[in-house]
């Protein structure tokens, strides 16, 4: 019988602490995907993302013997991401300089899953995302890591609680007024859209997103 995802990665944190690396090396191979994408949400940038990884779980390594399990491996890796890429962020804006490629590879990444070839899909979601993804990267850094936790990486809220280190009560509100803000925010942007009818697909993906869909102007 194969243990639990949370008693498997909680097995290879105790071997990684008496030095087996191939048990740290699974623990990255486990998470580093996750990471890779909660780093590319937050920082908009691959560079920087794969940066931001690669620090995290080198920090992680040597830091191992400090994780006591009070919580789940995971949560605890996150929290190492969130504040990792947190400080690029406030790193950057003193520096004024911009996280966002010349193309979002988020935009990319997305059209590349799911527009499946189909010209006018590829064409609604390089759209649409590039515009909702300008609402998430304008929300506060707290507030829009929320957003990508629970919404766009599964988190429940009290996962996210515990990783963003507040009441779930916090969470509720934070994904609240996110949402209302990120709806106002992509209604003034359709007022400038030259797109007319949003295809059951999209609205489908975005709406299993937990993000909002366009009322788009006729």
């Amino acid at each position: 019988m194969v243990p639990p995802e949370p008693l498997q990665a909680s097995l290879l944190v105790e071997r990684a602490k008496t030095g087996d690396t191939r048990a740290f090396e699974e623990l990255v191979r486990r998470y580093r995907k996750r990471i890779f994408a909660l780093a590319l949400h937050l920082s908009g940038s691959e560079s920087d993302a794969d940066d931001i990884s690669q620090d995290v779980f080198l920090r992680a390594f040597h830091t191992l013997s400090q994780f006591e399990g009070r919580s789940e491996f995971f949560t605890w890796i996150y929290r190492l991401a969130v504040n990792r890429a947190l400080d690029a962020r406030r790193a950057r804006a003193r520096r004024s300089e911009s996280s966002i490629e010349e193309s979002d590879p988020r935009v990319e990444r997305a059209v590349e899953v799911d527009a499946g070839g189909d010209p006018r899909r590829i064409a609604e979601l390089r759209q649409t995302y590039a515009c909702l993804l300008r609402a998430l990267d304008a929300l506060p850094a707290e507030m829009k890591t929320t957003v990508v936790l629970v919404e766009l990486q599964g988190f429940s809220n009290a996962e996210a609680a515990v990783v963003q280190r507040c009441s779930r009560g916090t969470i509720a509100w934070r994904l609240h007024e996110a949402r209302a803000r990120l709806n106002d925010a992509m209604a003034r942007e359709q007022l400038c859209s030259r797109v007319r009818d949003l295809s059951s697909h999209l609205t489908t993906l975005l709406t299993n997103a937990g993000l909002p869909t366009l009322d788009w102007v006729r």
